[in-house]
């Protein structure tokens, strides 16, 4: 039974969370500075060297962890220490600056410290709750196969709609081809896919197909209503084509829809890393104006 990044040996980093916290706390609480606490003590600059230490090596994580792409254990046993380690820092960071706040680059440190850290925590959310969901929503299946499989479907509905009607060969082959899925940011973000297009257009053909008709089926028309519809119009043979064509379209829908989801779990795996990532270098940039105004200006 493999170990997760939080419970990795045996809690192992948060042990020795729990320890550099205990022991800040400690000395914060023995520490008798001259006026209010703040930076500029011997306990701040003791602090402040430790905090920037952990910076440092957390942001040097996003490099390690590269070269710790086959080895899975050690992965995990950096990032175990990562989201520990960082969620320590919070703590310290306030113990360093004497719980003091203003409007200047060490606040903005601070702040963007935090929003690193915050985006860091949704990052494990993702890393330990959406795998899961994905292989749920797979069913012992993959991405590139029901691809394929939604190829074959669309294979299927054409050679079905040739038989019945050119102008629903055509609507069926305009669906097709405009269909997609994943796209954009937003697209995937929200799970959006076209597979349902094929469905409205074949709805609006067999609309139009008879304006008489159309002013009664165009509200609220289900597809059990349309197959019905088409069945007053074509002979047995065509509507059961018809059926089969909208029996199989439907599949593709439910299929093309699980993919969807699937895109769209994997984007919210990794979408937070183009928040997390800046926002560190942002950091890197105020914690090295923030140590520099400290021995230069303070």
């Amino acid at each position: 039974m493999h170990d997760s990044i939080l419970d990795y040996r045996g809690y192992r980093y948060l042990w020795v969370s729990l320890i550099l916290s205990i022991g800040s706390i400690a000395a914060y609480l023995w520490h008798d500075p001259i006026g209010v606490p703040n930076g500029g003590s011997w306990l701040g600059y003791t602090l402040g060297t430790i905090g920037a230490l952990l910076i440092l090596w957390l942001l040097w994580f996003g490099i390690r962890k590269r070269r710790y792409a086959r080895a899975s254990s050690s992965a995990r046993g950096w990032l175990s220490a990562h989201v520990y380690l960082g969620t320590t820092l919070i703590l310290i960071a306030f113990l360093h600056s004497g719980f003091q706040v203003g409007w200047n680059i060490h606040t903005l440190a601070l702040v963007l410290m935090l929003l690193v850290i915050f985006s860091g925590f949704f990052g494990v959310y993702a890393y330990l709750r959406f795998p899961s969901l994905m292989t749920r929503n797979r069913a012992d299946t993959t991405r590139k196969a029901m691809l394929e499989e939604i190829r074959e479907l669309d294979q299927q509905a054409l050679q079905i709609a040739d038989k019945v009607d050119k102008s629903i060969h055509d609507t069926v082959l305009g669906s097709i081809q405009h269909g997609q899925l994943g796209g954009g940011v937003w697209a995937q973000l929200t799970a959006r896919d076209d597979s349902a297009t094929a469905l409205a257009k074949l709805k609006d053909a067999v609309v139009n197909a008879d304006s008489s008709k159309a002013s009664s089926t165009k509200t609220g028309q289900t597809m059990v209503m349309m197959v019905d519809f088409l069945a007053n119009q074509a002979n047995d043979g065509q509507s059961e084509q018809l059926r089969r064509l909208i029996d199989l379209i439907s599949r593709k829908r439910s299929l093309a829809s699980r993919v969807a989801r699937d895109i769209q779990l994997q984007a919210m795996m990794e979408i937070w890393l183009y928040v997390h990532v800046p926002l560190s270098l942002g950091l890197l940039g105020a914690l090295t104006a923030h140590v520099l105004s400290v021995f230069f200006y303070w």
